[in-house]
């Protein structure tokens, strides 16, 4: 057909990605231009704490608090998990002060681009191919002339399908950089 799963998912897709990191440069570039650089520091502590906040999702969605709508968590979880996402890249800005860090940023950033993909991506893509599969049925299209035609969007929509094992284990290891992060900055921290 004239519109392909990549054209109207995976583009759209990248341009919230891009525009994520716009932002992220927008807020260092003016925080560095109204000389409020120190605010960047600080912006760490309440961007961990929505992130930790976004984690209500994941404990319900485990089972381990049975409280609380599972699509509304995962909407606010999606929410919180952005904003202290950007505060953090705010908050790391374009200073190379120490290794740590730096790998907690791109533990982070990764984590963030896999969760944009569960969630601009997979359920859209699903619902795409549904339609489509829908759509072909209608026009009196058998389901293997309907499966070849769309091949390479099943296939796409496959590899999408895996994020899931990717997503926890680089969550995982972002918090356990952004902890080491943390402990270093209190053993380190000029307490006056």
């Amino acid at each position: 057909m004239d519109k392909s799963l990549f054209r109207i998912k995976v583009v759209p897709f990248l341009g919230s990605f891009i525009i994520f990191v716009m932002a992220t440069v927008v807020g260092d570039v003016v925080l560095h231009h109204f000389d409020l650089v120190w605010i960047g520091r600080y912006l760490g502590i309440p961007g961990t704490f929505l992130i930790l906040l976004s984690l209500f999702y994941s404990l319900r969605k485990r089972k381990v608090i049975r409280s609380g709508n599972p699509r509304t968590l995962l909407g606010l979880h999606e929410w919180l998990t952005s904003l202290g996402a950007l505060m953090v890249l705010v908050h790391a800005g374009i200073h190379f002060n120490a290794i740590l860090p730096w790998l907690a940023l791109v533990a982070m950033f990764i984590n963030v681009i896999s969760g944009m993909v569960g969630r601009y991506l997979l359920d859209r893509s699903r619902r795409h191919l549904s339609a489509m599969k829908e759509k072909y049925r209608l026009h009196g299209m058998t389901k293997d002339a309907a499966e070849m035609e769309l091949f390479w969007d099943s296939v796409t929509f496959e590899l999408m399908a895996k994020w899931r094992a990717v997503h926890f284990p680089i969550s995982f290891a972002f918090a356990a950089l952004a902890l080491g992060h943390i402990v270093t900055v209190f053993l380190f921290w000029e307490w006056k």
